[in-house]
């Protein structure tokens, strides 16, 4: 399939700076790419908890999305080429919920996992019939436990090439996170938690994970006490050294699994009612520092936020731009002012560069980026990557292809979301990949 190429230049995106920042230029151009038409009368192919939206395999690029239809579809591509291979496979979500993604990973023998559908039913998932290949087998099961009731499906691959598999086992707020993993040698899953963080039947946890360049995997979460998002409270963190078996605390000290409220490290506090968004980003740099991005209610604001390990302590720290304020209620998906954030994080020799993609409507929907070149003397400089709204859009990007090559791939597609689960009607549009150059 052949794609449209659209290159926006230097003076385009100067252009394209924020009153007010003195901001110099992220690089020479940003390059963007239509790949198919896609289901748009919601927000389902364009939401942040999609692990993943795009992933690189060596020089393979795949990208899965809902179609018109909504139908599966698969695309596959080299890096670099304008030719895109597309499945249109024969397996369809159910779009007219919002929580039911699809999520992709490539194992280290270049096999392809998908997993989709999913907001409290049966595990759906298959895998490539060989490796690199878009065709997909059966459905099949994983493990056989804890199936019957799936929610938040993410992948992440570790450096062996295996991969994890997170999701909710349990409806909101009484929920508990399930942890699975792959052997690239056997071809197999086995279940390595069942219960990693305990919800007591009284609360669930609302996570946001990855996997280093080192192996160490950092999980951070929100609790939530009932199905309404305004319950949600308070930032914890865990990591794991040996792929997931055990559990520690940031400064090393052992967890006694599973996690609960009351075991639970805090990163930060942060009470019920302060617009407190569930599911949001967390990476770390190169030397295992983890970086954890959300927003909140602050002195009359809602602000964009980053809380980062510094030496012994939390630290916070915001781009504080924004102007006015929301509050988040209620259930189901939620049209919402701002999109969640994404935090990427660039080591500089002993010094770091932070980035955080967002949506905004104070700055027109745009698909824009909050950044400091170092941590030691903060800048903040705001840019938008696109001259046009994107809608309800919010960022997801190719984690493996950033932490391999340092380079910028997002999954870009207009679409609405009404609020509280619902459904514009006839709406398609482009999907598209969006490269910072």
């Amino acid at each position: 399939m052949r794609i449209t190429k659209c290159i926006f230049a230097l003076g385009l995106m100067m252009g394209l700076l924020s009153a007010c920042s003195g901001t110099k230029p992220l690089g020479s151009k940003i390059v963007q790419t239509e790949v198919g038409e896609g289901w748009a009368n919601n927000s389902i192919n364009a939401v942040i908890f999609r692990r993943n939206s795009i992933t690189t395999y060596k020089q393979a690029q795949f990208i899965a999305y809902y179609d018109p239809d909504s139908h599966l579809v698969l695309g596959k591509r080299n890096l670099g080429s304008d030719e895109w291979e597309i499945n249109k496979t024969a397996y369809t979500g159910n779009t007219a919920d919002a929580h039911n993604t699809i999520s992709i990973a490539v194992d280290g023998e270049g096999f392809l996992h998908v997993s989709w559908d999913h907001h409290n039913n049966p595990l759906r998932y298959a895998r490539s019939k060989y490796p690199l290949s878009l065709e997909l087998g059966e459905m099949e099961s994983m493990t056989g436990e804890s199936e019957k009731d799936v929610t938040y499906p993410e992948f992440h691959n570790l450096p062996n090439g295996d991969l994890l598999f997170f999701y909710r086992s349990g409806e909101s707020g009484r929920g508990n996170l399930v942890m699975n993993r792959y052997d690239v040698k056997s071809k197999k899953w086995r279940q390595l938690h069942d219960n990693l963080i305990d919800g007591e039947d009284a609360r669930n946890a609302y996570w946001q994970a990855c996997v280093d360049t080192n192996g160490t995997i950092h999980l951070s979460w929100v609790w939530r006490e009932t199905w309404d998002v305004s319950t949600n409270h308070d930032l914890a963190y865990a990591k794991s050294e040996d792929g997931g078996m055990t559990w520690l605390k940031s400064n090393g000290e052992p967890y006694d699994l599973p996690i609960n409220l009351e075991k639970a490290e805090y990163a930060w506090k942060i009470p019920q009612n302060r617009s407190l968004i569930n599911q949001t980003a967390i990476y770390a740099d190169e030397n295992s520092s983890p970086f954890i991005a959300s927003y909140w209610n602050e002195n009359g604001k809602t602000q964009y936020q980053i809380i980062f390990k510094q030496g012994q302590d939390w630290e916070r720290i915001s781009p504080d731009f924004r102007t006015s304020t929301f509050q988040l209620g209620g259930g189901g998906t939620k049209r919402i002012p701002i999109s969640r954030p994404q935090v990427l994080v660039d080591n500089n020799g002993s010094d770091s560069r932070l980035y955080l993609l967002f949506r905004d409507e104070e700055r027109g929907n745009k698909v824009s980026m909050a950044l400091t070149e170092s941590l030691e003397d903060i800048k903040w400089e705001i840019v938008d990557l696109t001259k046009d709204s994107v809608g309800q859009w919010e960022p997801s990007y190719d984690i493996e292809l950033w932490k391999e090559k340092q380079q910028l791939h997002l999954f870009v597609q207009k679409v609405e979301q009404k609020d509280g689960e619902g459904l514009a009607e006839g709406i398609t549009s482009p999907v598209k990949l969006l490269e910072v150059k």
